[in-house]
């Protein structure tokens, strides 16, 4: 099958640990040991989030003093891609990956008008307390939000526009036809806007990955959206003590109001999004499960 599997930023650094480069590459082998298999029988594009790592170099960059500006989350999300491409594309090889494996610096083309801008939604960077958080918009400027019940643990959001075009796109069906397993479209790949006479240009926000699987996927005419996270599939009544895992779900049905806007929520709407335009499953569910998971034997399948 061609297959598309969107990984989230948070499998490589996960809550509360230091943005060490090698704590951070350790994620990144152990998700290699999962995905590598995937490439013996599969084509596989690999797209990642960059949450915790465009927010760490957007903290950097905002506390330089050589820097009369902060760099721009465009340009932040380039680095990102770079940096995380580089460690998958070298962790799928020492993993035995069954193909070249090529990573390729990606843009993505949004809407200047898309309502997103004035509403910032996607978290990004560290987590901080309230108070810490309210020193912190106040330093930079930022605009903080909760992210979780309780109000405990609070991040930086900016804005997320909907993915519109994938500008290589392309060049990644070339490489998939080459025989390659692709890495692109990371941290849903360098936000730009598009003029009237097709010049591009970079804008301050993060796109959605999953969003940006989702429409690679159809835009590539994969068979499968895989979305790959630290939750063993989808739960029902999450966060309470009657959770409990789905196994099944038809894209009918799906509501992502029901699911938390900052983690859950997207990957509902990018699934919701591939199957209703292609009639073709999505599937979700733990990234060390994932071979289980596309062959439908763990996580959750949304079907039409």
């Amino acid at each position: 099958m061609r297959i598309v599997v969107a990984l989230g930023g948070n499998a490589l650094l996960e809550r509360g640990e230091r943005p060490e480069a090698g704590i951070q590459q350790h994620h990144v082998r152990q998700a290699a040991e999962a995905l590598a298999p995937l490439t013996a029988t599969h084509e596989v594009v690999l797209c990642h989030g960059n949450g915790p790592q465009v927010g760490l170099l957007a903290v950097q960059s905002g506390a330089d003093p050589d820097l009369a500006h902060p760099y721009p989350l465009d340009t932040l999300g380039a680095q990102t891609q770079g940096m995380i491409g580089y460690w998958l594309a070298q962790a799928l090889r020492g993993a035995g990956a069954r193909r070249p494996v090529a990573a390729l610096v990606t843009q993505t083309v949004v809407d200047p008008d898309d309502g997103a801008f004035a509403h910032p939604t996607k978290f990004i960077g560290p987590v901080y307390d309230e108070a810490q958080a309210a020193r912190m918009a106040a330093r930079h400027g930022w605009t903080v939000a909760p992210d979780g019940p309780g109000g405990q643990a609070w991040r930086r959001v900016v804005p997320s526009p909907r993915p519109v075009r994938i500008v290589e796109l392309e060049q990644v069906a070339h490489l998939l036809r080459g025989g390659a397993a692709v890495i692109c479209a990371g941290g849903g790949g360098i936000p730009v806007v598009e003029d009237g006479n097709g010049r591009l240009c970079g804008v301050d926000a993060v796109v959605d990955k999953d969003l940006t699987a989702a429409l690679l996927a159809q835009r590539l005419d994969a068979d499968r959206l895989v979305v790959l996270t630290d939750v063993p599939a989808v739960m029902s009544e999450f966060g309470t003590p009657r959770a409990a895992p789905i196994a099944r779900l038809r894209v009918a049905d799906l509501d992502e109001s029901r699911f938390p806007a900052g983690s859950m929520g997207p990957k509902i709407a990018a699934c919701r999004q591939f199957v209703g335009a292609t009639g073709r499953p999505a599937v979700v569910g733990a990234l060390g499960q994932a071979a289980a998971v596309l062959a439908g034997t763990a996580g959750t399948a949304i079907v039409p």
